[in-house]
């Protein structure tokens, strides 16, 4: 008798295992989706991608130099293939799933990224994550980093990041070159679903916040904040035993965090409804 094939969850954890270098992001993001969407074919959509990579194929052969092909690779996509930030509705889930990002040509500065990396890396070209505050971009990296903004599908210049950061974090904010890092594939993985748990809980969809709480910590572990954040939603799912663990771990690592002291206080009357339960 044949085991079960593995759930999208299963296939998550154990692609996520793997040192960075080695995680297929496109992958990872369609395993995410595949919890909402129990039906998705992850083939079609990381075909749909490889089609997206022949498509541009011909017009950056022709590019002459790296800025050349930066701008031919926007063009492409944001034009010719109308991939654009959505707007009209920002929050609207849809948007954090790279097959809606795929079928419907709209999403989040990451999931918009995150289709121009794996359309670069098709190509050869080599184009990262960076996890800018605020919004998520994407570099170029040559001889000169090229900035994009696959939001807009726009070249950025360091001013034009400049001026971003301060929008942000204020007129006070100085911009330092390390913002523009490549993000490493788990970083960009966390910050999705750190994205789709906040739209989940301001829409009340708790056990969707859970899952996406408890694959953050399937990617990283010992991010102190997500137990804490788990631990929570587990108490207003009225999960008290995993709740009381998980707020008890929280405060034995970070017994100084500034939330701590609510937690405590969340404790008391988790601590209650468990002794109820023997």
């Amino acid at each position: 008798m044949s085991s079960p094939a593995p759930t999208p969850r299963e296939r998550f954890a154990a692609l996520v295992r793997a040192p960075d270098h080695a995680i297929d992001l496109a992958e990872a993001a369609l395993l995410i989706a595949a919890e909402a969407y129990p039906d998705l074919d992850v083939a079609r959509y990381t075909n749909a991608l490889d089609e997206l990579a022949d498509g541009a194929r011909a017009s950056l052969a022709d590019a002459p130099s790296e800025a050349g092909r930066a701008r031919t690779l926007v063009h492409y996509l944001s034009v010719e293939r109308r991939f654009r930030g959505n707007q009209d509705n920002y929050y609207d889930k849809r948007n954090s799933f790279l097959n809606e990002v795929l079928d419907r040509r709209t999403g989040l500065p990451i999931t918009l990224a995150l289709v121009y990396m794996e359309v670069a890396r098709r190509l050869d070209l080599p184009v990262h994550g960076v996890g800018f505050p605020g919004h998520f971009l994407a570099k170029y990296a040559g001889e000169s980093d090229i900035i994009i903004d696959p939001f807009f599908g726009q070249i950025l210049s360091e001013q034009d990041c400049a001026q971003r950061l301060q929008a942000v974090l204020g007129p006070d904010a100085q911009f330092d070159r390390r913002l523009l890092r490549a993000a490493a594939p788990k970083e960009i993985l966390v910050r999705m679903l750190r994205n789709l748990k906040q739209v989940h809980i301001e829409a009340r969809e708790l056990e969707s916040a859970l899952a996406d709480c408890q694959r953050i910590l399937l990617v990283e572990p010992d991010l102190v904040p997500e137990l804490r954040d788990r631990g929570l939603l587990y108490r207003q799912l009225e999960c008290w035993a995993p709740a009381l663990a998980d707020l008890e771990r929280f405060l034995a690592l970070a017994p100084d965090d500034p939330t701590a002291d609510a937690v405590r206080d969340q404790l008391i009357d988790i601590r209650s409804h468990a002794r109820l339960l023997h």
